[in-house]
């Protein structure tokens, strides 16, 4: 691992940076607790922490408090290396966010068995957080098409909705429907039709600005959120949208596969903005129209 140990003493830092490469460990040292703290601060910080108690610019435990005051991620594994071995110091230096501790001087043996335990816990964290990761994407995506779901995408239309009332800008909202999809399960099955989904999917995320969002509403429609965006800005985006589509075929393992889609967009403005639904309903009429009109082609409702 890679472990940063802050002490002054000199000698005792080089017994601790000489038992540690031993080990196998890669040592970043620092020698008072304001060059500790600024490294810490750093994203590709050290997870493993070793900190004297007493030491210039920066004790130990205040850096413990600080550390955790900012609620990093990922998690630092914190050890206090301590002359004091009263109860209540530590006690202190636990209740300050020390994770561990060591007495001066130390036993390799003991440390080394610390070292290992902390090692243990950042692997647990890692795994944790991973595994919460996993479990959020999951809530929030379409397990076909990796775009957000119908719920993650109405929650952020609320939210843009919300922000776009309070800030009084536009809000775009864009319904996107595949044109005669049934055909293409009836013709080739649901997996080409799955293929046809999810490169459709990924064709409309990469034209879309950062800030922009996309989610699947429901079978063969998508729904794409514009924050701050007028009409003639979403009837562009629609377009763009619709030739990105159109342009060129789906390549599947039954072929490549002509594919169309249909838009209806429709844009709210600032506190004239009153529901997610309202909002849905009318890119629904535009797409209606739009399907209405002969498909592969973009309407706007005002």
């Amino acid at each position: 691992m890679r472990i940063l140990v802050a002490e002054d003493d000199s000698v005792t830092r080089r017994l601790l940076e000489s038992q540690l490469e031993k080990w196998g460990h890669q040592v970043i040292t620092c020698v008072d607790g304001t060059s500790a703290w600024e490294l810490l601060t750093r994203q590709d910080a050290p997870r493993l922490i070793i900190l004297d108690w007493m030491m210039p610019g920066m004790d130990g435990v205040n850096i413990c408090r600080n550390i955790r005051k900012l609620e990093q991620h990922p998690y630092r594994y914190l050890i206090l290396l301590t002359s004091k071995s009263h109860q209540d110091d530590i006690v202190e230096g636990l209740e300050a966010g020390a994770d561990d501790y060591v007495t001066k001087p130390f036993n390799p043996s003991e440390l080394k068995g610390r070292i290992r335990v902390g090692a243990r816990i950042i692997e647990l964290h890692e795994k944790l957080t991973a595994a919460l990761e996993k479990s959020e994407f999951q809530a929030t995506h379409d397990s076909l098409t990796g775009i957000l779901n119908r719920a993650a995408i109405l929650r952020t239309l609320a939210i843009e909705s919300d922000r776009a009332r309070r800030n009084s800008v536009e809000l775009g909202v864009i319904l996107v429907d595949i044109d005669n999809f049934k055909r293409v399960n009836d013709s080739h099955g649901h997996l080409i039709g799955d293929a046809v989904l999810k490169e459709i999917a990924r064709r409309l995320a990469t034209s879309l600005r950062p800030y922009d969002s996309l989610g699947r509403y429901g079978g063969e429609e998508f729904v794409v959120v514009l924050p701050s965006c007028s009409e003639n800005n979403a009837m562009n985006a629609a377009e763009r949208l619709r030739s990105l589509i159109a342009e060129e075929p789906v390549s599947t393992s039954a072929g490549e596969l002509v594919c169309t889609i249909s838009l209806g967009a429709t844009v709210g403005h600032g506190e004239s903005i009153r529901d997610v639904d309202t909002l849905i309903r009318m890119a629904d009429e535009a797409l209606y129209r739009a399907k209405r009109g002969g498909r592969n082609r973009v309407e706007l409702c005002m």
